[in-house]
């Protein structure tokens, strides 16, 4: 039970509802962040923004952005989204080694090499911002990457960490 009040799923109208709803039909779950994000409308609204927003996103696969969220969530101990994006992992067909591999070095992962690079860049700059140079973007840029995919990859990790917080403060116990 969240510290505070949240819209239940059961218990959703208007806007909440729709969302729901959606997630529902296409995700079979809503998932704990946006529900906690439900105690305010322009986070929920924004959240969903978001969800809708990188899962058309042209060059940042599904694949790339489960992985992202997995090591950012084990990172930051964010249990909540820790086995969920795990087991995104596993039905893309990763094996409990290929998680390791890639949770030793980002650039283990089982991805396309242009991935893989995102990736280690992403966790690079999660872990120390400090240490990120003009050559880590060239190298990105030199493999085809915008800078609006390189902004929008590491956006996606940092909205975990926000959100590993606030569900962290508000106690809100479910898995995302």
């Amino acid at each position: 039970m969240a510290l505070i009040q949240i819209v239940e799923p059961d218990k959703a109208k208007g806007q909440a509802k729709e969302i729901y709803d959606t997630m529902l039909a296409n995700a079979g779950v809503i998932p704990a962040p946006l529900q906690l994000a439900s105690a305010s409308p322009w986070m929920l609204d924004m959240v969903w923004q978001s969800i809708q927003y990188f899962s058309r996103h042209p060059d940042l696969g599904f694949g790339l952005l489960s992985s992202i969220r997995y090591l950012v969530a084990q990172q930051y101990d964010y249990a909540f989204c820790t086995g969920f994006n795990k087991n995104l992992l596993k039905m893309q067909g990763l094996s409990d080694e290929d998680i390791v591999k890639m949770e030793k070095d980002p650039l283990d992962a089982p991805l396309e090499d242009r991935e893989r690079a995102v990736l280690a860049f992403v966790m690079k700059a999660v872990k120390t911002p400090d240490a990120v140079k003009k050559e880590d973007v060239d190298q990105l840029h030199d493999l085809g990457w915008t800078d609006s995919d390189i902004m929008d990859a590491l956006a996606h990790a940092t909205n975990m960490i926000g959100s590993s917080i606030l569900m962290k403060t508000f106690k809100m116990d479910q898995e995302c």
